[in-house]
């Protein structure tokens, strides 16, 4: 049965900062709660709307309703109580936000995660800004899978909706491939894009406000394993002219977006330093988790900024970083059963920032916690990270090379 809990009276209110008195936050998973820290440190309360009400972020709320997100009665209940909303997943349901946009401000809007929740949409919104992309063909309908163009092989089919870290992709050799893989998803829509040879990965996280000032954090360069992120480094191993033109286009798609809020867009870089939009994602993103201790402000304090009214900050890097991405794998290294990592012997090290997220199951492919090592150079925040991947038994391979 769904229940939630919310003050008693008007009077548990706080001061007004800037023209908020409190967030209003749908899902309750670990950027959430970082969300939540920045928010506290600002003097911000902040209401969580999440179905489990133990989450990483609802362990530390002012406030949580415990619903789903489609729940439009417990969405008025939070409509009651926060003057802003925001978000911290990109598979919030769009018409919810379009539901909470009566009671105040939505960042983001739901036109913006609708576009972001479809690939096909963002594919053709980030082309139409003069951004290139991937090669790529919709599959709709069968008749499709055999009108695809010879050069869009070898390729990836990927589903149009509710796809992340690396969840309904599968690679395609042939138009034969395609249908099979393309019914096994249940024919739903998808796309087939070109697999690239990729020289590397790149994030550019922004924030535009409701006045549409823009900031933009250094570039950062990723590395996946298995579709999931697994290390983030900044400064990014690209050119000065590379990074430029990474933020100019991602100061392109933000300002066609109109989006107010922080968003994560992600590139490919091809050889000859070709740059491809991969997707956007409208939210903090794991890729800027480093900004809290290596940057000036940090993607969460720009997203509570900008719900607040408050200036955007001007970020800028305090130091080399590496993040570390630690995945429920760390708790399965030497046995069957979940033996947790020896933490106290990250902690031990010098210039390095862990991050637990309060998540009591461990599973393989579940996000637990991330490490940050910083340095005076990127060289020796690398040597920090190796130590630290050396401690929890992480696959670094290359990306710490």
């Amino acid at each position: 049965m769904q229940h939630w809990v919310l003050p008693s009276a008007a009077s548990d209110r706080v001061a007004v900062v800037g023209a908020v008195a409190m967030i209003g936050l749908l899902g309750g998973g670990q950027l959430g709660r970082m969300m939540i820290q920045a928010a506290h440190q600002l003097g911000l309360r902040v209401a969580v709307l999440d179905p489990d009400p133990n989450g990483p972020a609802s362990q530390i709320a002012d406030h949580v309703i415990v619903a789903a997100y489609d729940d439009f009665n417990a969405l008025a209940q939070l409509g009651q109580w926060a003057d802003v909303f925001t978000t911290e997943f990109e598979n919030v349901p769009a018409e919810s936000l379009r539901f909470l946009a009566k009671s105040g401000s939505t960042m983001p809007d739901a036109h913006s995660v609708g576009i972001a929740q479809n690939r096909i949409d963002e594919k053709r919104f980030i082309q139409a800004t003069g951004v290139p992309v991937a090669p790529y063909a919709v599959i709709s309908r069968v008749e499709d899978c055999h009108e695809i163009s010879p050069q869009l092989f070898p390729g990836i089919l990927k589903s149009a909706r509710l796809g992340y870290d690396g969840k309904g992709q599968q690679n395609v050799d042939s138009s034969a491939e395609v249908k099979a893989a393309w019914e096994a998803m249940g024919s739903v829509d998808c796309i087939v894009e070109k697999r690239l040879a990729l020289d590397r990965e790149i994030s550019v996280i922004c924030a535009r406000d409701r006045l549409g000032h823009i900031e933009i954090f250094p570039v950062g360069e990723n590395t996946h394993r298995h579709g999931i992120l697994a290390v983030t480094q900044v400064p990014a191993r690209i050119s000065p002219a590379l990074e430029q033109r990474a933020r100019e286009h991602a100061r392109k798609i933000i300002e066609a977006l109109k989006y107010v809020g922080v968003m994560c867009i992600e590139f490919f870089v091809l050889s000859g330093e070709q740059l491809i939009a991969n997707e956007i994602a409208p939210r903090p993103h794991n890729s800027g988790h480093h900004t809290i201790e290596a940057c000036s402000v940090s993607q969460f304090e720009q997203q509570v900024r900008i719900c607040a009214q408050l200036p955007l900050a001007q970020p800028s890097l305090r130091s080399p970083a590496v993040m570390l991405n630690i995945l429920g794998e760390s708790w399965f290294k030497s046995s069957d059963h979940p033996i947790e990592p020896d933490w106290d012997a990250v902690r031990a090290q010098f210039g390095v920032h862990l991050h637990l997220y309060g998540k009591s199951e461990p599973r393989p492919g579940r996000k637990m916690a991330h490490v940050t090592c910083l340095g005076a150079t990127p060289s020796e925040a690398r040597a920090r990270a190796i130590i630290v991947a050396d401690i929890l038994g992480l696959d670094t391979g290359r990306a710490l090379a």
